[in-house]
């Protein structure tokens, strides 16, 4: 079976239809798949539903589907970081399902399972539990929350073979697992294609049995918020 496409423009060909359901990876725009981002943009698909623990920044990562208005609602733990997200969320053009971080990550995870819901504490007499079931074990009360299945992941990795098998780099690893657990699909753009039975079987953090489709290629690396201390003068 082919995995890996020559384009993020073919890897996502005959996947995307409006209204669909995308779980994104990354943690800020640390692991974002920038390339595969810039080719739902160019496609133009419409009235998405984003999982993703943030939605980029103004103007980069998935902050550029927000500018376009292709997305309808989040899924999502973090609005910081992106006027744009706000500026939506606050004039009700975008939907938001606030998730716990760690929530989002195990539905995603859950999903990836086939586990459509588990009971957590997390939330627990907050908005986040209304209208959620409630139930109680050993006299503590949990809600319900489901799991995330997706039509399509997007995910970013440092390194993988042609079958899949992928490493993250560092804190890259992130919400990426998870993600690409939970779609249907899973897309996943590497920095560096290496022959299958070249990495070490011990340091896979996911394996190709997840990923469907795989592209190669350059990113722009971004620090979100640059910090430096000032110049002592001499």
């Amino acid at each position: 079976m082919k995995k890996v496409y020559g384009s993020a423009d073919e890897a996502l060909d005959g996947l995307l239809k409006d209204g669909m359901l995308i779980a994104a990876g990354g943690f800020g725009l640390c692991g974002i798949p920038e390339l595969l981002i810039d080719a739902l943009v160019k496609s133009g698909v419409k009235d998405l539903t984003i999982a993703s623990n943030n939605c980029g920044v103004d103007g980069f990562g998935l902050g550029k589907l927000l500018d376009t208005r292709q997305i309808a609602r989040m899924m999502s733990s973090y609005v910081g970081e992106n006027d744009e997200f706000m500026r939506q969320y606050l004039s009700g053009e975008l939907e938001i399902e606030f998730n716990p971080q760690g929530t989002l990550a195990e539905r995603m995870r859950a999903g990836g399972a086939g586990i459509p819901g588990f009971y957590t504490r997390t939330g627990v007499g907050t908005v986040i539990a209304e209208g959620k079931e409630h139930k109680d074990f050993d006299g503590e009360t949990y809600i319900m929350e489901r799991g995330i299945f997706a039509d399509i992941s997007i995910v970013k990795a440092w390194k993988a073979d042609e079958t899949g098998n992928a490493i993250f780099r560092k804190t890259a690893r992130n919400f990426n697992v998870p993600a690409a657990m939970c779609g249907r699909t899973c897309i996943m753009e590497v920095e560096e294609i290496v022959p299958t039975g070249s990495l070490d079987p011990d340091h896979i953090h996911l394996p190709g049995v997840y990923v469907h489709r795989l592209i190669q290629g350059a990113h722009e690396k971004r620090i979100e918020q640059r910090t430096v201390r000032k110049r002592e003068e001499a």
